[in-house]
């Protein structure tokens, strides 16, 4: 028998490759799926289903594509917004044998109407269930979010609770096989760690120690999420099945004189934050590597084109894998070279870094300038800066046009992450009075406690 997790880097997206006697089957399959072939035929299996938890919305699902290559049978939830045309529907109570594996389907919405959990059965010990792919209506530490619907938020949080229960009756001894671990939009409050088991979940889960239905409900609508524009484009491409990834898996090279001609629509440099503050080509926003699957949703929209900055090859076809699991494929080209070209004399812009005691100094009364806060609204509640003002970062892609470029706009966050990519995308924009507080709110409580 075999089951291994598959994890998406970035994303913190899980998938799962289960078999037995020659057959196996995939759980929620990302849309560069060669890797589930590749490891089912190492182990001498066949893929014959792709069970799909729900309709994904942070990432292109690689079920269609995956059906394409191997023949196997594509099961999804019933109650999609429309339908799942790649897809059959299975229902609550279906049960999928795989070798000496059987999955057996349970509805369970809330976190979307169709979405389902798979019990994973032993057919030699079929009283227990030996474990259950939650999909994200449970997950390590936390459980789905619950906003996706918000004419009817109330609802749909109870039927999370009911779903909920629902799992738990599998029994204490049931493994947690969740779609998504730290770090992914899909939840706030993940443990780091990607086991657990429904025994440990109900002893220790925040959000499984609420009992009562209606006190859960009022929690999970009081709950703060932020919804990409790109999660429209992924609930699209889930629906109607998305086209391969490029097999290609690293841009074209540009030359310099090729990336200022290339006319794409961003120039995004992708470099350590620090490495952009210091110097970098006009009209490049910061997006680094790491946080490309957190924010690229944000900023890129579809169709438009892209023209990638990199210190290295490797950081080139690193982000080409982030982006095209979120279907950003219009990638021009690639260069590499910013500090080369420093050295030749190629103008460059810098996003200078200042301290506490210089944002302690402008707070007392600097003119033209605001201290403005890209952390989330739950961050923001916990801690702020009096006289700070506050945006969420991904929600600078339209706000922007609603600020000042003549002030004088210092960036933080809470660590100067988050900041380096806000400041980036105004300098994109063509605002000019721009720094970023160095260690942001990690370095004001440091320096006030």
């Amino acid at each position: 028998m075999l089951l291994e997790k598959i994890k998406t880097p970035g994303l913190a997206h899980l998938s799962y490759l289960v078999g037995s006697g020659g057959q196996a089957a995939v759980i929620d399959p990302r849309r560069d799926c060669a890797i589930y072939v590749e490891k089912a035929r190492a182990a001498g299996l066949d893929i014959t289903h792709v069970f799909e938890t729900h309709r994904n919305e942070d990432l292109v699902s690689g079920a269609p594509i995956l059906a394409a290559m191997t023949g196997a049978k594509v099961l999804h939830g019933p109650n999609p917004e429309r339908p799942v045309t790649y897809a059959e529907t299975t229902r609550d109570g279906d049960c999928f044998a795989i070798g000496q594996l059987e999955i057996r389907a349970m509805e369970t919405p809330g976190h979307t109407d169709d979405h389902l959990a798979f019990a994973l059965f032993d057919t030699a010990y079929p009283d227990k269930a030996v474990g259950v792919f939650t999909g994200d209506a449970l997950f390590i530490g936390d459980v789905g979010r619950t906003d996706f619907y918000p004419d009817r938020r109330h609802e749909v949080a109870g039927l999370l609770y009911d779903s909920l229960r629902k799992i738990l009756a599998l029994g204490d001894q049931a493994i947690v096989y969740p779609a998504h671990g730290a770090g992914s939009v899909c939840g706030s409050a993940m443990a780091e760690r990607e086991f657990s088991t429904i025994g440990h979940e109900r002893l220790n889960n925040p959000r499984l120690q609420i009992a009562d239905r209606d006190e859960f409900i009022r929690v999970k609508v009081n709950e703060t999420h932020y919804q990409p524009p790109y999660f429209r484009l992924m609930e699209r491409l889930n629906m109607d099945g998305a086209e391969e990834a490029p097999r290609v898996a690293r841009p074209r090279p540009l030359s310099l004189a090729q990336l200022k001609t290339c006319g794409a629509d961003h120039l995004v440099d992708i470099r350590e934050p620090m490495a952009y503050a210091s110097g970098h080509l006009p009209g490049a926003m910061s997006l680094p590597v790491d946080m490309i699957p957190a924010f690229a949703g944000w900023f890129i929209r579809e169709g438009e084109s892209v023209a990638l900055i990199a210190a290295s090859e490797g950081q080139l076809a690193s982000a080409m894998e982030h982006l095209v699991r979120i279907a950003v494929d219009n990638v021009v080209g690639g260069y590499v070279g910013v500090v080369p070209a420093a050295a030749k004399g190629e103008h460059m812009q810098a996003t200078p870094m200042i301290e506490t005691e210089e944002v302690a100094r402008r707070l007392n009364g600097a003119e033209n300038w605001v201290l403005l806060d890209v952390r989330d609204a739950d961050e923001r509640t916990a801690a702020a800066i009096e006289g700070s003002q506050h945006i969420y970062v991904g929600q600078l892609n339209e706000a922007w046009r609603e600020l000042d470029p003549d002030r004088h706009y210092t960036l933080m966050c809470a660590s100067g992450m988050r900041a380096t990519v806000a400041a980036g995308w105004l300098a994109s924009r063509g605002f000019g009075k721009l720094d970023i507080y160095l260690g942001s709110m990690g370095a004001w409580k440091a320096a006030h406690d």
